[in-house]
């Protein structure tokens, strides 16, 4: 096996496990905040087992200012899965998944405005060609605004996960000479004294199953998860890298017509390749022509906050 395939491979299993997110975050019965409490909760204990085995703590590299830096990504991307999760509890999975990945345009037009990055007439172009796509995916009517306006109130917390997600990605690419392991260490780290006021503990008296859905956002979402993306991106070129993206949105998808009988309708569906073509050209405008190296967070901008990204997240 070439080390590209072992990266596409890689890169394929982390994106897949990312569609499944939501089945886990629904399953879980957990409040969006108790989720994410408990995801950075485990997280933290996954990523710190595997950074501590693989002896990058002694030499970490962090100064005051990047570990500033970490800490404020990390502030984003915990509030971006926050309303993320509200988002599928107001809309669903998919439609919620798909209006998450407005995010390279947001990352776009945030560079322009708060550090002055070129804005191309072309980039202008595609990130409206996308935005009538959104418009599409909504599938917003004015009956949703009359019925109390929950399921709009959802779209703007995808977009606002989004936007938030774009933060964190502009912060971290200003982080430099700090492994993106270590970077992402912080972020959920930064998570759990973030949210200890939001938690609700009473709810989460019980036992079984819901404790296994939480533990494997934190252990497999954002420990497993993490770990292949960054062992992928050091292998791959960016032009596979953001094409595998979309593995994250299409099993986000299946599993939520699969398990929950969601879909989206056939206007909504039209807006989808309007998204996925204009992501990929502007994601594949930007300057880096390959995939950055393991150790380097500046050349790895989505790595250290992708859930999923991420969930990153990535959600």
């Amino acid at each position: 096996m070439t080390s590209e395939t072992k990266g596409i491979a890689q890169l394929t299993t982390a994106m897949v496990l990312s569609g499944t997110l939501g089945v886990f975050v629904v399953e879980s019965g957990a409040s969006p905040f108790n989720v994410v409490f408990f995801r950075v909760l485990f997280g933290a204990l996954a990523l710190g087992a595997y950074v501590t085995a693989r002896g990058w703590l002694r030499d970490h590299g962090f100064t005051p200012r990047t570990l500033g830096l970490a800490v404020l990504g990390g502030v984003f991307i915990v509030f971006n899965w926050v309303f993320l999760f509200q988002s599928y509890e107001n809309t669903s999975i998919s439609v919620a998944t798909v209006v998450y990945h407005t995010q390279p345009f947001y990352v776009v037009l945030l560079g322009a405005l708060l550090f002055r990055e070129r804005l191309t007439a072309a980039r202008v172009g595609w990130i409206a060609v996308a935005f009538a796509g959104l418009i599409l995916v909504s599938g917003v009517t004015p009956a949703d605004f009359a019925s109390g306006g929950t399921y709009v109130l959802g779209i703007g917390q995808a977009l606002l996960a989004a936007l938030l997600y774009g933060l964190s990605t502009l912060v971290t690419k200003r982080i430099t000479g700090v492994r993106p392991h270590l970077i992402a260490l912080v972020q959920v780290l930064v998570g759990i004294p973030l949210l200890l006021p939001f938690a609700d503990f009473g709810a989460m008296s019980g036992t079984g199953w819901d404790w296994g859905w939480l533990a494997g956002l934190g252990l497999v979402h954002t420990g497993v998860m993490y770990v292949l993306m960054y062992a992928a991106y050091a292998q791959l070129p960016t032009s596979k890298i953001a094409v595998l993206a979309f593995v994250y949105p299409a099993v986000a998808m299946v599993a939520d017509w699969a398990v929950y009988g969601h879909h989206i309708g056939p206007v909504q569906a039209l807006g989808v390749p309007l998204i996925v073509a204009a992501s990929l050209k502007v994601t594949l405008a930007r300057p880096a022509a390959a995939a950055p190296a393991a150790g380097t967070a500046a050349r790895m901008p989505e790595a250290a906050s992708r859930t999923a990204t991420p969930a990153a997240c990535e959600a």
